[in-house]
């Protein structure tokens, strides 16, 4: 998904006219130009929520009031569905406003409104439109996503899964689903082997969400759904969907997964150079590993940096690292780079980081580095 950053300078007086445009060749009458200045005007210091919430306020100004009749000229300016691998942010990222109208102005007219997001999503996405509709239509708009599991389009099949993730990104939390996942499980129920790759992502991701909230609800989903459907796309979106518990080291996501042994696993050394750095500079760990069983393991890797916060506490963040297969009594180097830069989430402060090696979810070894500022 593009950065929010990224996305924001997009919506302008650029994408007011790129929009209105469209509109024009169906609605006549409709002001580019004024349309492009208000947008102009008022999107300077606003982030990408609030410069897309202009551009739709813009269009509900613009269209008639008669809320049906705006729909009625949108939805013919959405353009071909998308094939599978066009990212709705590259191929029409603009529609984005068009989506923002139906969130914000369609809640009278929930059957318009979702027969609207169903025609959007075909073209962008409607993950964030349908949300508001669950919350105040719920019977209504479940009963329509069990109905969009099952179409042939992969884009619907996909707004299924990803309107309804407990925790999606850049939303409210759906504290419905958070408190009863079942709902949730019944529709991705026919998706959990799903041929296209945009939809079995959202359902791995709608799993994992679970997983957060609900842990042994999500464990048992992914353990039964490994048994009957034992196919490559189920194990892929299962492998996926438990990405959050593997990082925190629970042992039945990693068993579910094929990993174990872990207690018959060492890490007998491990280095980390330079011993000290600054932001910007790179770290090496340098370790070995070693299976000391008589019989193989597959071994799941990751690293955890205790990374150094303003008061001096730390807050550990797991990296993956690798998946093994270990012979029995077989011993392995292993070596990863780390770079010491900041992220949008993430400063460093001076202090001693400390660096533990994780196989199977257990520690199995601790360094450190001294960061300087």
């Amino acid at each position: 998904m593009a950065s929010e950053y990224g996305l924001k300078r997009h919506f302008n007086g650029d994408a007011a006219r790129l929009i209105g445009g469209r509109i024009r060749a169906v609605h006549p009458e409709f002001d580019i130009e004024g349309y492009a200045a208000e947008v102009e005007r008022r999107i300077p210091g606003k982030e990408l929520k609030d410069r897309v919430l202009v551009l739709a306020e813009g269009l509900r100004t613009r269209l008639p009031q008669d809320y049906p009749a705006a729909v009625a000229i949108l939805v013919p300016i959405l353009g071909d569905e998308l094939a599978e691998g066009e990212g709705m942010f590259n191929a029409s990222w603009f529609l984005m406003p068009v989506a923002r109208f139906v969130e914000e102005y369609g809640l009278e007219h929930p059957e318009v409104s979702l027969d609207a997001i169903e025609e959007i999503t075909k073209r962008h996405t409607g993950e964030y439109a349908i949300r508001p509709y669950i919350e105040h239509h719920y019977a209504l708009t479940m009963e329509r996503v069990e109905q969009w599991a099952l179409s042939p389009s992969h884009n619907v099949r996909r707004l299924a899964t990803e309107g309804i993730r407990s925790r999606l990104p850049w939303a409210r939390t759906l504290a419905v689903f958070v408190k009863d996942p079942q709902p949730v499980l019944d529709v991705l129920e026919p998706l959990r082997s799903d041929p296209s790759e945009y939809v079995r992502k959202s359902v791995a991701n709608n799993l994992n969400d679970i997983s957060k909230d609900a842990p042994e609800i999500a464990l048992a989903t992914a353990l039964r759904w490994m048994r009957e459907s034992p196919t490559p796309e189920t194990t892929w979106i299962v492998k996926h969907a438990l990405r959050t518990l593997v990082k925190k080291g629970d042992q039945q996501a990693l068993e579910i997964l094929g990993a174990t042994g872990g207690e018959h696993v060492h890490v007998p050394r491990l280095e980390i150079t330079p011993g000290s750095v600054t932001v910007g500079d790179t770290v090496v760990l340098s370790f070995d590993i070693e299976n000391t069983d008589d019989r193989a393991h597959s071994v799941t890797v990751d690293y955890v940096v205790h990374h150094v916060r303003k008061n001096g506490r730390s807050i550990p963040k797991v990296f993956k690292l690798a998946t093994l297969d270990l012979a029995a009594g077989e011993r392995r180097t292993l070596q990863k780079a780390h770079a010491i830069k900041e992220v949008q989430t993430r400063r460093y402060y001076a202090g001693e980081h400390v660096v533990d090696i994780q196989a199977n979810g257990l520690v199995k070894a601790s360094e450190r580095f001294g960061l300087r500022t």
